[in-house]
């Protein structure tokens, strides 16, 4: 469920904002978070080595990168009922939590919460440390340390390069995550309440005739099907003590094969959105390995996974945590469309399709192949 971008590029520098942060009429002051992003985006905010800043927009955040470090400032917006980050004190709460369950895989990376602060005009970033101070903190930020993109799961995969021994150590890394996670307090009937409304939301969007995707109807009664035909299987998954707080978003584009691996923007925003088995969310790596062409790492990674962690789940439950993921990814992929004015609506249109036939199972041939790709975007943090 994390967004994906809607813009990226080279820092438009502190004069010049995002349309998303323009005044609507001439003279109208800038917002509280027009101000701050002029500051992050200005020398000011950086070290005299910080190099090229750029900037990332999402539907939830802004993140300013420098050559160094990643700075993540929340918008004061709100999607109810899973994100509210209107006020400055749930802004600051969202950050604390963002680094509470992203060190748990990444404590290296997340480095810390800072605030920006302002005193009589002059702006600065403050560790917590160094608080409290003589301003005033009109922000929070996250603070990480950027990551080297040529390491990063995708990117390995996209330039022919990802190794057997990486997907074992990263094998390795995610047991020993999901030994150690904390029971999700989830009962079998909330469970199974769940993966019904997901499918409810997924035949929503893509059912909607603007979209004409016909092909989505099989899937999504396949599905529909499964889960009923197999509610004993994720019944089981709870007796069993097998639902986790887990990560709620594992994608290639979070994961950095540096040694030891790690895993960045685990959803922190929303609780009940990381209390999976773990296996769902394998699966749902496993499936975007196959999607960018390296199915051969997504199943190394499942078996080596299932030994670690003496775990084998029903072939059956496999697929619909396969086909569920996958409808839900063409979803969010079909979502982009509802946009008021949305951006690559090719791409996402044709992103939907491509999972929907994954949803079926693996596609043999010319159907492994993803649609056009977005236009070249910067290295990610």
């Amino acid at each position: 469920m994390h967004p994906h971008p809607i813009a990226r590029s080279p820092a438009p520098g502190p004069d010049t904002l995002p349309a998303t942060l323009a005044p609507e009429r001439p003279g109208e002051p800038a917002s509280d978070s027009a101000a701050t992003l002029r500051f992050l985006l200005s020398p000011q905010a950086h070290a005299p080595d910080a190099g090229t800043v750029e900037l990332i927009e999402t539907h939830m955040s802004w993140v300013v990168l420098d050559a160094h470090q990643a700075l993540k400032l929340k918008k004061p917006v709100c999607y109810p009922p899973l994100f509210d980050c209107r006020t400055l004190a749930a802004r600051e709460h969202d950050g604390r939590a963002e680094l509470r369950v992203n060190r748990r895989l990444a404590p290296d990376v997340y480095l810390g919460l800072l605030a920006v602060q302002r005193d009589q005009g002059h702006w600065s970033l403050l560790p917590e440390t160094a608080l409290p101070a003589p301003g005033q903190t009109v922000d929070w930020l996250v603070q990480m340390r950027r990551l080297p993109a040529d390491r990063m799961l995708d990117r390995l995969i996209a330039d022919a390069r990802l190794q057997p021994a990486q997907v074992d150590a990263l094998a390795l890394t995610l047991s020993r995550f999901y030994q150690q996670a904390l029971p999700a307090p989830v009962d079998e009937a909330a469970l199974l309440a769940r993966h019904r409304h997901e499918q409810a939301l997924n035949r929503q969007v893509l059912s909607a005739g603007r979209f004409g995707l016909a092909e989505a109807a099989p899937a999504l009664d396949r599905l529909d099907a499964a889960i009923e035909q197999h509610a004993e299987l994720l019944r089981q998954r709870v007796r069993q003590h097998r639902i986790v707080d887990g990560h709620g978003d594992l994608r290639p584009e979070h994961v950095c094969l540096v040694e030891p691996p790690v895993v960045i923007d685990a959803l922190a925003f929303n609780d009940g959105l990381r209390q999976v088995d773990p296996f769902e969310e394998l699966v749902a790596l496993a499936l975007e390995c196959e999607r960018l062409g390296a199915a051969w790492a997504g199943q190394r990674l499942l078996a080596c996974c299932g030994e670690r962690l003496d775990d084998l789940p029903d072939p059956a439950l496999l697929q619909i945590y396969r086909a569920g993921r996958a409808l839900l990814r063409a979803r969010l992929a079909v979502a982009h469309l509802l946009d008021a004015q949305p951006t690559w609506p090719a791409h996402w249109l044709a992103l939907g399709r491509r999972y929907i036939a994954l949803s079926l199972g693996p596609q043999p041939g010319n159907a492994g192949r993803d649609p056009p790709a977005i236009p070249p975007q910067p290295d990610r943090p």
